[in-house]
């Protein structure tokens, strides 16, 4: 923050402080500090993935979860909606169910890398390393080598392929990778 903000917002701060103290104060109207009652019905939601990226991104992986299944009753099973599922059980620890939704997303779409990186990432998880070896080769296919993320998993399932005793200095965090901004990262267990 520059001090030119820190004073803008010092200054916002004590002319909302000075106007909470005079005798009209704030109204009931639309300036309330309550949140709003009543729903305003026929207004357009936001939509439950952004809402779920963006808790995925906060780190509160079972709200995202609810989100994105809101987002899958709305929209359906897409392969976004599914993948995001998937990373989202991921990151929660479920594998088995990240794994059997992560797989339904790359039937629903055999062309969505992020799906395909997802579903490496589980089978790394899971020690299927020899499958998840394949899984990324997709992902990068498809990806074009693009994604700095799914490269980089490529390279650690490869070099773990070939020395199933390779254990690099707890440096092998694969990402999940979605679309839009952002990434997911597997930190590792203590």
């Amino acid at each position: 923050m520059t001090i030119a903000r820190i004073t803008r917002l010092g200054l916002a701060f004590g002319l909302t402080a000075l106007t909470a103290c005079t005798t009209t104060g704030l109204s009931s109207q639309g300036d309330s500090p309550y949140a709003p009652t009543g729903v305003k019905r026929g207004a357009d939601s936001v939509d439950g993935l952004i809402v779920g990226h963006r808790l995925m991104a906060a780190g509160e992986y079972e709200l995202a979860l609810k989100s994105y299944l809101r987002s899958a009753a709305e929209h359906g099973t897409t392969v976004d909606v599914l993948s995001a599922i998937g990373s989202a059980n991921l990151m929660l620890g479920r594998l088995g169910q990240a794994e059997k939704i992560l797989r339904r997303a790359v039937e629903k779409d055999g062309t969505f890398p992020p799906a395909w990186n997802n579903l490496g990432v589980v089978l790394m998880e899971t020690g299927q390393t020899g499958e998840a070896a394949r899984v990324f080769r997709v992902a990068f296919g498809l990806d074009s080598g693009q994604s700095a993320e799914i490269r980089e998993n490529l390279r650690l399932a490869l070099a773990k392929l070939e020395n199933p005793g390779y254990v690099p200095e707890q440096n092998d965090n694969f990402a999940l990778v979605r679309r839009g901004a952002g990434d997911y990262r597997l930190l590792p267990t203590p």
